[in-house]
């Protein structure tokens, strides 16, 4: 089948992930601002989307997309240094012109990864794991914090070593999609020399986007933690 075996599948694979995953950090980028507007909305949401079973095929399928991405980025970025051979070494205009993150996204894919592993340790574990393993009969102390999402986030974000990992990840995010939004509709088919330029904005502004309403969150509560710091003092 094409999709796997030739380097264009590979690719369209790649971008229709990928694309279906930066929908979704949309939507969860604008879900945590509720956050920051209304701490019980936000709760309410974590609620709906707890252990149910409608939550939990869209946490299958989104593991998946993930795992799919991976592994296509890892396979198509040692296809290409293959295909470079010597010519790695050279140094060429065309390889000038290329942009940083063009030349360094398994690197920070690297880097992204080690942030969702933080991330869903300090969200996705201590939430929706939490209610599935309730669900299966385990003994949970206090099953309500499972929901109470804007306490993990305070939690989370009094801690400035976090503040400063999570903003890293973010940075290495935007640099990600920055390069990947417009990589993607190009290779979906929006590649003429009028579209460009288009979709290199639109991938700029959709990753700027993405990364601020996640960035907004963590700068927030963070100042709530350092005021609250300084009326105790």
């Amino acid at each position: 089948m094409w999709l796997f075996n030739s380097s264009v599948g590979r690719k369209v694979v790649m971008s229709v992930s990928g694309a279906a995953l930066v929908l979704f950090l949309l939507f969860h980028g604008a879900m945590n601002l509720v956050a920051i507007i209304s701490e019980e909305g936000y709760n309410m949401i974590c609620e709906f989307l707890g252990a149910n079973w409608y939550a939990l095929v869209g946490t299958l399928g989104l593991a998946f997309l993930t795992v799919v991405h991976i592994v296509y980025a890892f396979i198509l970025s040692v296809q290409n240094y293959r295909a470079r051979g010597r010519e790695r070494y050279a140094v060429t205009d065309r390889q000038e012109s290329v942009e940083w993150a063009s030349k360094n996204m398994l690197v920070l894919g690297f880097i992204i990864l080690c942030g969702l592993s933080l991330h869903l340790f300090n969200f996705w574990y201590k939430m929706q794991f939490t209610e599935i393993m309730h669900s299966a009969g385990a003994s949970i102390n206090d099953i309500a914090l499972a929901t109470n999402g804007v306490h993990w986030i305070k939690e989370t974000f009094a801690c400035p070593v976090y503040v400063v990992l999570y903003l890293l990840w973010l940075g290495a995010i935007w640099f990600h999609l920055t390069h990947g939004v417009w990589s993607a509709l190009h290779t979906l088919g929006w590649n003429n020399n009028i579209w460009m330029p288009r979709i290199k904005c639109i991938g700029n502004i959709v990753s700027t986007l993405v990364v601020l309403m996640f960035a907004a969150v963590v700068v927030y509560y963070f100042g709530l933690s350092l005021g609250a710091s300084c009326m105790l003092s």
